[in-house]
């Protein structure tokens, strides 16, 4: 190969690396709250029942445990169904409180909340500190587009 070649090969491969450095997004975080986070994860929660629940908070703690909590950035994502995790009394409080102490944060879907309060006539009291969206699946696509990973376990 010639040398002018080789050349040209570590301009294409230096031009490259910075191209993914700039969308990967290695020069400005996803979230500024966690700065150092190297995985961004999204866990999308639709279903009620218990094991989901159970099985979409362990997820988020196993990886809390993998990475450390200022390596990896993770949300987990209520709508529909999914939206009765942050509703007073679930028996998941604790855990939930413990991994929001940890980062993770709990977005909860306003329109699911709005038709729940249409439907009973009454409107369900959320976790103090969820976030609240208005479209739950808008949401999602969002952080998708920003370079989150979601799973849906």
């Amino acid at each position: 190969m010639p040398a002018s070649w080789r050349g040209l090969g570590r301009i294409l491969t230096l031009a490259i690396l910075l191209a993914g450095w700039s969308i990967t997004g290695l020069g400005e975080p996803l979230n500024e709250e966690k700065p150092f986070a190297e995985k961004f994860l999204l866990l999308q929660l639709s279903d009620d029942q218990p094991e989901k629940q159970n099985m979409v908070l362990s997820v988020a703690a196993n990886l809390l445990q993998h990475y450390g909590p200022d390596s990896i950035d993770i949300e987990i994502t209520t709508f529909g169904p999914g939206v009765e995790l942050l509703v007073k009394g679930n028996s998941r409080t604790e855990l939930i409180d413990s991994l929001m102490a940890q980062g993770v944060r709990f977005s909860v879907c306003m329109n699911t909340i709005d038709t729940i309060e249409r439907n009973t006539g009454s409107l369900p009291e959320l976790h103090p500190d969820s976030n609240r969206v208005q479209v739950g699946v808008a949401h999602i696509l969002d952080q998708v587009e920003k370079g989150y990973v979601l799973v849906r376990p």
